[in-house]
């Protein structure tokens, strides 16, 4: 298939880049670049020994969005969008301009063109406050956080399309917590300033980047106190979206799925992984509980392995061996110099 990837030089979508690459798709992607390098392409392009054409470009360009996408494409696979959860509540209107309306200039592009089928980067931030554990589709969806609320808001865009339009084939990949990076050590998470995610926070204080890992609530019930969730690797994540991508002739519309590993591991799990990676012991202060946090979340992913195929290999093991991997071999991302400390 010939392949539109938006969001393509960011952290998931570089790896499904490349393994769209190594499964004989053509593959053209497009970023803004507001939080990527696309220097990423350019080690996708070197590992798969294949070409794939990057274009800068924004979701809030309808004439641009129109003119790429009006080159004629077999699908879409959509990770472009803001996610900070903690930028998102100091700034609601722009994660809505981002998220929610850029994905409707795009969905407008492709209805302009016979393009109708599409992979979402969707996020188990739907499931809001969690009930039980594990966490299945029918879960009801809710929104802590404006982050969440626009992933609920494109999903339900989604299911909207799909009904009024029965051509439409529509993946929407629920995943929980990305971690780890390609084997080679060559692509990886490049968060820009102090990282919102807990593995490039802990692979940074391994490194010296940063003094200590805060550990946010020491008194969840749980079994050693701290939080507790579905952390995949972003190389397990990238092949269930081409599995998804594969499967989406069998998608009545627009459907969920969750891609996790079906196990949690506690923040105390994640540190003690990460420093046998590292080979070293990683400082960490138990902090008070962050408000809305929730004590654990866990996937069902048994719809995944059914509908797609798939299912998640790697352990956590492998997830931090990866990180620290790439870590060490790129200290400051992508960058030539650590100039966003």
């Amino acid at each position: 298939m010939k392949v539109l990837v938006t969001g393509a030089s960011g952290f998931i979508g570089s790896h499904a880049c490349l393994e769209l690459l190594n499964a004989g798709h053509e593959v053209v992607g497009f970023d803004n670049f507001s939080n990527s390098s696309p220097e990423s392409i350019e080690r996708v392009k070197t590992l798969s020994g294949k070409p794939m054409r990057l274009v800068k470009l924004d979701l809030r360009d309808p004439d641009g969005l129109d003119a790429l996408i009006g080159e004629g494409f077999d699908a879409v696979m959509h990770f472009a969008g803001l996610k900070a959860v903690g930028e998102s509540v100091e700034k609601p209107s722009l994660y809505h301009d981002n998220n929610v309306l850029g994905t409707h200039h795009l969905l407008a592009a492709m209805e302009r063109t016979p393009c109708r089928k599409l992979v979402f980067s969707s996020s188990c931030t739907v499931y809001g406050a969690v009930e039980k554990n594990p966490v299945d589709e029918r879960h009801p969806r809710s929104a802590v956080n404006p982050y969440g609320k626009t992933k609920l808001d494109v999903e339900d865009m989604c299911y909207e399309l799909a009904a009024e339009d029965k051509r439409w084939k529509i993946a929407l990949l629920r995943y929980f917590n990305p971690v780890g990076a390609h084997e080679s050590g060559r692509i990886g998470e490049d968060p820009q300033g102090v990282p919102n995610n807990l593995m490039p926070y802990v692979m940074q204080t391994a490194v010296g980047r940063r003094e200590f890992v805060n550990v946010w609530g020491g008194d969840y019930p749980t079994h050693d106190g701290t939080g507790v969730r579905d952390y995949i690797h972003v190389v397990d994540l990238a092949l269930g979206h081409v599995a998804a991508l594969d499967k989406l002739d069998s998608f009545k519309g627009a459907q969920a799925v969750n891609l996790g590993t079906g196990r949690g591991y506690s923040v105390l799990e994640l540190i003690a992984a990460a420093a046998k990676a590292a080979g070293k012991s990683i400082p960490h202060k138990i902090m008070p509980r962050r408000p809305g946090d929730a004590p654990a979340v866990w996937a069902d992913a048994s719809l995944a392995k059914k509908k797609l195929g798939w299912t998640a290999t790697r352990d956590l093991d492998q997830m931090c061996a990866d990180a620290w991997r790439w870590q060490t071999g790129n200290p400051a991302g992508y960058g030539a110099a650590d100039v966003r400390a």
